[in-house]
């Protein structure tokens, strides 16, 4: 085993599974750069079914809340029926079942390096199941906006991202609606500017990317009409209604783009090729794979090669990969909780091979329950920001403390044959820190030597 084995299955990767370092060690980049050939995974359901398409999923959204109303007629003839509670309980479900199967994929994937890819774009392109509206909507999103294109071109990501119901529903452009156009004569309605607000300030420029208010409008005219298809529009869910889309010429940020959906998807595309989201997206990508505070000569790698190759996404994981900066032997940033949660499961190889469904679903779900004390859950973020990058958003006396405690909990379940020494070694080679080696070695039993191994600075840092 090598250290930089140890550190592209933990710093770049989910955590290491038994015989991943030393499968790392022999070409650490090779390895990393390997899993790059090609979209990312998608999870399985744990129940056997298939997850419905964004376009599905719009149908029944209807469908659901067509029952909504027919719920309401029979609540007033019955107390008991609640429509409000079982229309949200048919969408929390959706929701836990795709986020159960994400988990499951997280802690099995022999790609970790692609599935951490998608982890921060999903993040990056924020969209949260804590709007309601957008609860339905958001695993499909990263099944089909984010995990075919992550080895991509950012352009084609980012165009993938605005037509996906998730997005329109959840900043509300499926509502929005020129002033000028004939439906906004006809209703009076109009323009909504969330999603071209947010597509610049945190998706594309940056919010010191050289943008105005004027410019945010701008955008949001030329979205208009970008919205959702009630007859499922296919399989991603989108339609553009001429009718509501704002009529003439819109100038933004110095450029005059046509009415019509061609003129918004040029200006998309010019947002994504723009040198300040060159610059945007460096930093963030440095700030998730690199440090907290990234050395400038890493952003600025990061940022050439964005500009040089028009946004290529695997080029851009790559730079990242050879980037000696990367390398460093100290463990730099925190866990998020998903990602300890994670790195805990695939340690000790949970679900382990050959359990029953309802125990590897039991399972899951209990490391889904761990995530969302410690503070986080996938895909739910509190507002389009996506939760933080950085390790002190994790990193608090109380944050520490549900980990200690949650280390424990999973220390008292090792089985009694289980190689303690063995799998401190497979988890973090030689990253493993002699002075937790020790105290492990003088625990009263396993499942504390365990909690120990988990609750380690080494093993919660990356």
């Amino acid at each position: 085993m090598s250290i930089e084995g140890a550190i592209a299955a933990n710093r770049f990767g989910l955590g290491a599974r038994p015989g991943e370092i030393e499968a790392a060690s022999t070409g650490p980049r090779d390895w990393l750069t390997a899993q790059l050939n090609g979209p990312a995974g998608q999870p399985e359901p744990l129940a056997g079914l298939s997850f419905m398409s964004g376009g599905e999923l719009v149908v029944e959204e209807l469908r659901y809340r067509e029952q909504q109303k027919m719920l309401r007629q029979a609540r007033a003839n019955d107390p008991d029926a609640d429509p409000v509670k079982n229309f949200v309980k048919t969408r929390v479900k959706l929701y836990t079942d795709e986020m159960a199967a994400r988990f499951a994929h997280g802690f099995a994937t022999d790609k970790p390096f692609a599935e951490r890819l998608v982890w921060f774009w999903s993040n990056h392109f924020g969209v949260s199941a804590m709007n309601p509206r957008a609860t339905t909507f958001v695993g499909a999103f990263e099944r089909e906006a984010i995990r075919p294109h992550i080895t991509g071109s950012f352009e084609e990501m980012t165009l993938a991202v605005l037509r996906h119901p998730a997005m329109l529903v959840y900043l509300d452009n499926a509502q929005s609606i020129g002033p000028d156009s004939r439906a906004g004569a006809a209703t009076g309605k109009g323009l909504n500017e969330n999603l071209g607000r947010e597509l610049m300030e945190l998706y594309t420029l940056g919010v010191d990317g050289g943008y105005t208010q004027a410019d945010v409008i701008a955008m949001a005219k030329l979205l208009t009409g970008w919205s959702i298809d009630p007859r499922g529009g296919g399989d991603d869910g989108f339609r553009f209604y001429p009718a509501r889309h704002e009529p003439g010429e819109v100038t933004l940020r110095g450029k005059t783009y046509p009415a019509g959906y061609d003129g918004a998807a040029v200006a998309v595309a010019d947002l994504a090729r723009d040198p300040a989201t060159a610059r945007h997206i460096a930093t963030k990508f440095a700030q998730a794979f690199i440090s907290d505070h990234p050395p400038e000569s890493s952003i600025a790698r990061l940022e050439k090669s964005f500009r040089k190759t028009n946004g290529d996404l695997k080029a851009l994981a790559e730079t990242a990969v050879s980037d000696s900066n990367a390398w460093t032997p100290q463990p730099g940033k925190m866990r998020s909780p998903v990602e300890y949660v994670t790195a805990a499961y695939r340690l000790l190889a949970l679900p382990r091979p050959g359990t029953q469904p309802d125990a590897i679903e039991k399972q899951v779900r209990a490391a889904m329950g761990a995530a969302r004390l410690m503070g986080e859950f996938p895909l739910a973020a509190p507002s389009p920001k996506g939760w933080p990058l950085d390790s002190a958003a994790w990193s608090g006396p109380d944050a520490v403390l549900n980990r200690i405690e949650w280390a424990r909990q999973v220390g008292q379940r090792v089985p009694p044959a289980a190689d303690i020494a063995g799998l401190a070694d497979e988890g973090l080679g030689p990253l493993l820190n002699p002075a937790t080696k020790t105290a492990m070695a003088q625990a009263s039993s396993k499942g504390e030597a365990i909690a120990l191994l988990l609750a380690s600075p080494e093993f919660q840092r990356r």
